[in-house]
């Protein structure tokens, strides 16, 4: 575990072991990388965050909500971190989400390549009485009443355990078109495989970006 004084703050790059663990610089607590986002000072000298934690040079390291974002900014935390002069835009929060959704929805297009997405009301209802389904997906403005009717058929088929199929309602309609490759994308399931447990992991994190507090405490 890092020690909790300013140079633990700083990792060593990307050749760094993973599944280690690193301080946040707004909470002071060391948590798994997995929860983290890892920043590194871009060729402008601003605060560039590295999602796929690859990037080059010494990173420093802020829990992975919006709230703990916002405060690193608020309290000028980069600059006090690197030791040295950072650039830091008041919409930093803004960009990081939007690098997150947008490494979601790559994730979705992913899933549709390889050939583990199913799309459209009545065969999504299919899968859903024979498919491996993993996750339903509705945009944000779907008909409450197709919704309804999967939602029926994933408890007739899976009971009590329908509770836990990741329903996925935050994209809108153009954005899950995108996505597909294809228009008027309503409905959809993700069926069991590692590209459809990569969108999740994708997906999770956003979600988790969006509602968690700096602390951990929901919001």
């Amino acid at each position: 575990m890092l020690a909790r004084n300013d140079d633990a703050v700083l990792d060593a790059g990307p050749r760094r072991a993973p599944g280690s663990e690193r301080l946040c610089i707004v909470t002071r607590e060391v948590k798994p990388i997995s929860e983290m986002l890892r920043f590194v000072i871009g060729p402008e000298r601003d605060a560039v965050p590295d999602l796929k934690r690859r990037l080059p040079g010494r990173g420093v390291w802020v829990t992975a909500t919006r709230a703990a974002v916002a405060e690193a900014v608020k309290r000028r935390a980069f600059g006090r971190a690197f030791k040295a002069e950072v650039r830091v835009t008041p919409d930093l929060p803004d960009e990081v989400e939007r690098l997150l959704e947008r490494s979601a929805l790559d994730a979705l297009s992913i899933v549709h390549k390889a050939g583990r997405a199913v799309l459209g009301f009545a065969r999504v209802e299919r899968a859903l009485a024979s498919e491996p389904v993993v996750a339903l997906l509705h945009p944000a403005d779907a008909g409450r009443e197709g919704v309804r009717k999967l939602a029926a058929a994933a408890r007739s088929r899976l009971g009590e355990k329908a509770h836990d199929l990741p329903v996925v309602d935050r994209f809108t309609a153009p954005q899950l078109d995108l996505a597909f490759g294809r228009p008027s994308v309503v409905h959809a399931a993700l069926l069991a495989g590692s590209t459809s447990d990569g969108f999740l992991a994708r997906y999770r994190n956003l979600e988790r970006f969006r509602a968690i507090g700096p602390g951990g405490q929901g919001c």
